[in-house]
């Protein structure tokens, strides 16, 4: 009796220890969800994207770049990284694949660069040659025109469209409206340049009087997560508000989104920035958030896995910690809205759909991690 009275003891014992153990599934509106910590160990991860071979590729604030293999082992740091301002938001930023990968292993990835005045910073975009210990061939192809104080509102998201041309999301770096709408400037812009870092030559300002000919829109605070459309092939992206009016937009040649002669916002101190929420020839947001959620990375969700989320735009939150989901109706118009991730305290830095369907966050912080979000068994 002892003996069977142990026996059931422990058997309950370790039963209740596995299932303590083990990822407790989530509830969501519309799917049940286990989340699990893929990986670990990282310095604040800031870009991510999949290798063809199912293999994560990501950046680390403090200027390492890591892989990821597909059990979650993470590799040492790779050499060959140029060096990177750190300062306030600065750092190695995002990283995406070359078109064409699969045939000559490049990657290119954005960055704060180091000026011969370490005080000031521009954001740059670099190409390489991915290696599994190394990156080797670094060129440089492209910076901002103008350098500013280092520290904030770099952008920095990479995305390449349908035809082969990369799109640069670029912070308005604390200037204000005199810097921000004015295209010769940077500032605030999103370019639209080829592989060398020349200018696309459809690009809308090409041809127009003291306008930089790579600028594709201008009048944006700081775009943080940048998505292009699976269906339509337009570059969408959230951007950073003030206090209040962070945004999703969908981003048009030649558009002005506005800021800051228009926002939804108000300063840090609570003091308005301008009366105006619109104007004629300045862009609306498809969804703006008050209070600010601080935007970054951004998906659309196109997997099997979780078919009740085909279509819907993720967004990560720093400051309120949360992965974000939206539902749209055909035009474009909000119609669910959910916090997901809420229970991890973290803020979400990137996001993206892995080979298997699955999503994968990265969270921003010295001990950062990226989680995996999988259909609950």
């Amino acid at each position: 009796m002892k003996k069977l009275l142990l026996v059931i003891v422990l058997t309950t014992f370790i039963t209740t220890t596995t299932q303590a153990n083990r990822p407790q599934p989530q509830q969501s509106n519309s799917h049940d969800i286990k989340v699990t910590t893929y990986a670990d160990g990282l310095n604040q991860p800031w870009g991510m994207t999949f290798l063809p071979d199912g293999r994560l590729l990501v950046t680390e604030k403090i200027g390492q770049l890591r892989i990821i293999d597909t059990t979650g082992q993470v590799s040492e740091p790779l050499q060959g990284v140029p060096a990177v301002n750190t300062q306030g938001q600065g750092g190695l930023l995002d990283v995406v694949l070359d078109p064409d990968f699969a045939n000559n292993k490049t990657i290119y990835f954005s960055y704060a660069t180091i000026e011969a005045d370490d005080s000031q910073s521009r954001t740059a975009v670099a190409k390489a040659v991915l290696h599994d210990e190394a990156i080797t061939k670094v060129k440089q192809i492209w910076q901002q025109a103008q350098t500013k104080k280092a520290g904030y509102h770099y952008g920095s998201r990479l995305v390449f469209d349908l035809t082969g041309h990369l799109f640069v999301t670029l912070g308005d770096r604390n200037y204000g409206k005199d810097e921000v709408q004015d295209l010769s400037t940077h500032f605030g812009k999103v370019v639209r340049i080829d592989t060398d870092g020349q200018p696309a030559a459809d690009n809308p300002f090409l041809n127009k009087a003291n306008a930089l000919a790579d600028i594709y829109s201008y009048g944006h605070r700081n775009i943080q997560g940048a998505f292009l459309h699976p269906k339509t092939g337009v570059l969408w992206g959230n951007e950073h508000g003030p206090r209040g009016g962070d945004e999703i937009n969908t981003i048009q040649a030649g558009n002005n989104y506005g800021w800051p002669v228009i926002t939804y916002g108000i300063n840090y101190n609570g003091t308005p920035i301008t009366d105006k929420t619109s104007m004629p020839g300045m862009q609306q947001p498809i969804h703006y958030w008050d209070p600010s959620i601080a935007t970054s990375g951004m998906l659309i969700y196109t997997g099997k896995a979780f078919p009740n989320w085909h279509g819907d735009v993720f967004t990560g939150a720093l400051k309120l910690m949360h992965l974000n989901r939206i539902k749209l109706n055909n035009n474009n118009q909000v119609v669910t809205e959910e916090r997901l991730l809420k229970d991890q305290k973290q803020r979400i830095r990137a996001i993206e759909q892995g080979p298997d369907g699955h999503i994968y966050v990265a969270t921003d912080s010295p001990d950062g991690a990226i989680l995996k979000l999988s259909p609950a068994e």
